[in-house]
């Protein structure tokens, strides 16, 4: 099995946004993400993107493109994406300071996390906290 015995991630959560070029910004400046790869296509539009946190990715996109996944995700609402992180309560600092919208300030949880959650410009949910699922503990 490729990803989960060597360690690398096996799932990528995918989004499309009208403007991928403002996600690619907030994810990056406002939310810490790296840009890892942007392919563009001729017209400008992000054909496919891909930004990482951690150990984990998140691919991305310009809505409105051909293709089966595109005609798949027509239409779709918005996304919800869970990401550790260690300093809870800074990674909403910086994200507040970039002008993210913040949903839930960071809180402690009954189960042991630490964890805020954001809005991006179109919608998607993004939430940050210490939990990591599957981890012993």
């Amino acid at each position: 099995m490729a990803g989960a015995a060597s360690g690398v991630p096996t799932i990528y959560p995918t989004i499309l946004y009208d403007d991928a070029r403002a996600a690619i910004r907030t994810l990056t400046e406002g939310l810490g993400f790296t840009e890892e790869a942007v392919y563009e296509g001729e017209n400008g539009s992000v054909l496919h993107a891909e930004l990482s946190l951690g150990h984990g990715r998140v691919m991305l996109g310009s809505k409105g493109r051909e293709g089966v996944f595109a005609r798949a995700m027509a239409g779709a609402g918005p996304a919800g994406v869970y990401v550790v992180v260690d300093e809870v309560d800074e990674h909403c600092a910086r994200a507040r300071e970039f002008g993210v919208e913040i949903l839930m300030e960071p809180t402690d949880q009954d189960y042991g996390s630490r964890d805020y959650m954001a809005r991006d410009a179109e919608g998607n949910v993004w939430s940050f906290g210490t939990y990591a699922p599957g981890s012993a503990g």
